[in-house]
């Protein structure tokens, strides 16, 4: 994958950081080509050892304006057809979901819709005073992204964002808990690169198993998912990157990892 054989995105990786641009004018809105990108993208970021952070953030004043309703299949459409631009939806939103390194979603501008959903299937959320999130299904008819939003916002706050296909803007959004954060548009990348880079100093291992904790015990009750979180850390002991940040931690000097 190179940013010369995209046409929706950017990616620029240095120190560990890959920051991934959302790159489609006008809006960044999503069709079949940027699902297909996105989910190329973030898996080839997810299995490098080169990266151990990501920040996902869109150009110009709109981080995604949401799905491209002109690609939306009608029902009447061939069999099958449906389900599969579906599955491309999910499997496109879980590639950044699912990915093994923490994605900071720098939300720039607008994220309406399934760019709303985009940015929460992030891990850390830093907002643009000005950016706004909305969820405008039933401007046109549609409803969506319950499950996700869910994850977020709480239950009353969820719904009046559903029906109500509100905006709701950087710091209403942080007063709410939605986003870690909430800054001048001009110290947006900044603010996520820093966290990004606060990441990728820890063990890469670790981190990874972390995120996979909040993954699989997202669902779970409680004394499962703390059992999960055991083997996690029963698997990271034996590893030279825990050996090493135990011991660079005893000699005040800083650890040197090698993802094994």
């Amino acid at each position: 994958m190179s940013s010369g054989e995209l046409e929706c995105f950017a990616v620029d990786l240095k120190d560990y950081v890959a920051v991934v641009t959302i790159n489609a004018p006008p809006v960044n809105a999503q069709n079949r080509r940027f699902r297909e990108e996105l989910i190329s993208v973030f898996d080839v970021l997810s299995d490098r050892d080169d990266v151990r952070a990501i920040v996902l953030t869109g150009t110009g004043k709109t981080f995604s304006a949401g799905a491209d309703l002109k690609e939306r299949p009608s029902l009447n459409a061939q069999a099958g057809t449906y389900l599969r631009h579906n599955r491309l939806v999910r499997d496109a939103f879980d590639a950044v979901r699912l990915c093994e390194k923490p994605v900071i979603a720098a939300i720039n501008g607008a994220a309406i819709g399934a760019g709303c959903v985009l940015a929460l299937c992030c891990d850390i959320l830093v907002a643009a005073e000005e950016s706004f999130m909305a969820m405008t299904e039933v401007n046109v008819g549609l409803a969506g992204g319950v499950r996700h939003i869910r994850r977020f916002f709480g239950e009353s706050q969820a719904r009046y964002l559903i029906f109500t296909g509100n905006r709701i803007y950087g710091p209403e959004l942080y007063r709410m808990g939605v986003v870690y954060a909430c800054v001048p548009g001009s110290e947006l990348l900044a603010t996520a690169g820093k966290i990004a880079h606060d990441i990728a100093e820890k063990a890469p291992l670790a981190v990874k198993a972390a995120k996979r904790s909040f993954n699989v015990t997202e669902d779970m009750p409680l004394d499962s998912g703390y059992r999960f979180e055991q083997s996690q850390t029963v698997a990271l002991a034996g590893t030279e990157d825990t050996k090493e940040a135990l011991a660079a931690f005893a000699e005040k000097r800083k650890p040197n990892f090698r993802n094994r």
